[in-house]
């Protein structure tokens, strides 16, 4: 079963890409121009969204830097141990939304800290994988559109990463 999922997981990318290419070349499609047409546009959307990526690591940067996350940190550590929520996940949670590769580095240093076998390395672990960065998310995906406004897009994104978190530390704690 193992050699099984191995091979389709070595496989998967190269058979989607061919299937693309032949559905392409069967249906008459100039797969040459259409490439360089698709790489334009993915230029020109990258330098449309450029403003808004810079903000939102210079905000991280900020953020980061100032202390801002131990205060924060301290201030949640009671409600956090009132919901059973590990307090070493506290700075996770906060930076998910913000960034990933920030987030990275906390499960990094949670696992590095605490091992992964521990209850806050396996709760980190599984909120990495069920929340979503969503400022990043948002400045790029609203950004490339030319979106303004996006408070009620913020509020069920946050909404929604609460419940992640919640999830996380329910399915953990029923798990393990």
């Amino acid at each position: 079963m193992v050699y099984i999922l191995n091979l389709i997981s070595i496989s998967i990318i190269p058979v989607i890409i061919s299937i693309i290419l032949i559905y392409g070349y069967l249906k008459g499609v100039d797969l040459y121009d259409a490439f360089v047409d698709g790489a334009k546009e993915g230029f020109k959307t990258s330098i449309r969204i450029m403003p808004y990526l810079i903000a939102i690591f210079v905000a991280i940067g900020i953020f980061k830097r100032s202390g801002a996350m131990d205060i924060i940190v301290n201030f949640f550590t009671p409600l956090a141990k009132f919901l059973s929520i590990p307090k070493e996940v506290i700075p996770l949670i906060i930076m998910r939304p913000i960034s990933g590769s920030g987030s990275l580095a906390v499960v990094k240093d949670i696992i590095t800290t605490y091992g992964p076998d521990s209850f806050a390395g396996r709760v980190a672990s599984t909120m990495m994988g069920s929340a979503e960065t969503i400022f990043y998310t948002m400045a790029v995906y609203f950004g490339a559109v030319g979106i303004k406004d996006g408070r009620y897009t913020l509020k069920a994104a946050l909404l929604s990463h609460l419940a992640s978190v919640i999830a996380s530390v329910v399915v953990c704690r029923l798990i393990f």
